[in-house]
């Protein structure tokens, strides 16, 4: 069955998909930084799963259920009550806000207390296939751990039952902010460690992505579980990261490992055609690339003669453009924007984006937009009636 997780693009939202990972193969992970853009996402996943024939289990974790993720949860149910039952998907969605109880209220759907669960209480919906759990004493990480028998596929034992035990633990702690926890300190060199790592090396959206985040934080939960303190976890960082990336790169037959580590995913990057969406008039357009990562990965490709422009679109809207023809002022002007011939910068217009399909349906038609119909011109039919 295709399994497609949304997440919060948060330490806990990370943490909860690297524990549904380790129980089960997820197609898809989407990462969402902001509550307002939950919309947007979840009509997209609701148009597909309608179109879908074979059944798909979808999960939910982290995401604050404000109005629009509790219409799409009625939604989702009708529609799915609809299909042949043999052919009905699995929604679980997982949440710890309280604002999401309130908002469930709001729309009048019926809440019950789990009694062997304190704390716990589940959505009643019509149909089973839809499970809604909400608990604000518990972080997504930690309800995806408890609660895995509703999606698990494989068991896991031994060392790795108790990295994500120690990974579950140190979330836990600090995303519910309890200080007077020993796995507080914990949390927070796995929060520093996480931050400095999810957009700097992979952009998210790329097949690397998650699986890096996700090794990266079961080998900090590793050395948490060894007892290591803070300050031993920031030293071994670089060495934790190099041999995560040489397990990455160990089929790329042009690795060069006598390279930092980010010269090497650069190098790596600029070759992947899964980073790119190339634009009707040959730009290739990236997302999520931090600054440093780009001026590296867009001069490779330049080199490499793959583009003659690229253009990097950042979830806050920002837009860099590289260019060795002097375009790329050229584009950044058509987004208020400026600078040198060949790096140039601009906004988009909308002012974020939260995917390469959102960037590139930003930025095609500003870029390129498209040619009038002459057929559609008043004069057109008055030409046609002078021949």
């Amino acid at each position: 069955m295709t399994v497609t997780q949304l997440t919060h693009h948060d330490l806990d939202g990370y943490g909860a998909s690297t524990i549904v990972g380790a129980f089960l193969d997820v197609s898809r992970i989407v990462h969402i930084p902001r509550y307002a853009d939950v919309g947007p996402v979840v009509d997209a996943e609701l148009k597909r799963l309608s179109r879908a024939q074979a059944p798909e289990c979808l999960i939910m974790t982290d995401l604050g259920l404000e109005a629009v993720a509790v219409t799409f949860i009625t939604r989702f149910t009708s529609m799915n009550l609809r299909r042949d039952e043999a052919a009905r998907h699995r929604l679980i969605v997982l949440d710890h806000h309280a604002s999401s109880l309130d908002q469930l209220r709001e729309q009048g759907l019926t809440l019950a207390s789990v009694p062997e669960r304190p704390g716990l209480t589940r959505v009643e919906l019509p149909d089973p296939n839809v499970i809604v759990l909400i608990d604000e004493d518990r972080c997504a990480t930690r309800l995806a751990y408890e609660h895995r028998e509703l999606y698990a596929s494989r068991d896991v034992e031994g060392e790795t039952t108790e990295e994500l035990e120690t990974l579950v633990a140190a979330v836990d702690a600090l995303d519910l902010w309890k200080k007077e926890r020993p796995t507080f300190r914990g949390g927070l060199a796995l929060d520093e460690i996480f931050w400095d790592n999810v957009a700097t090396l992979i952009p998210v959206g790329h097949p690397w992505h998650d699986r890096f985040i996700s090794a990266l934080l079961r080998a900090v939960s590793a050395l948490l579980r060894e007892g290591a303190s803070p300050a031993r976890v920031e030293a071994e960082i670089a060495a934790t990261r190099r041999r995560l990336v040489d397990a990455l790169l160990a089929d790329e037959p042009q690795d060069d490992p006598s390279l930092t580590t980010r010269m090497r995913m650069a190098r790596a990057l600029a070759r992947s055609d899964a980073l790119f969406q190339r634009l009707s008039d040959g730009t290739l357009l990236s997302f999520g690339l931090d600054s440093g990562m780009f001026q590296r990965v867009s001069d490779l490709v330049m080199e490499g003669g793959r583009a003659t422009r690229v253009v990097n679109v950042q979830r806050t809207g920002s837009l860099s453009f590289r260019s060795n023809n002097e375009t790329a002022l050229d584009g950044a002007r058509k987004f208020r924007g400026g600078g040198h011939k060949d790096a140039a910068g601009g906004k988009l217009n909308a002012g974020s984006a939260f995917s390469l399909a959102d960037a590139v349906s930003q930025v095609e038609p500003v870029l390129n937009p498209p040619q009038p119909d002459p057929a559609s011109s008043p004069f057109a039919a008055l030409k046609a009636w002078k021949g």
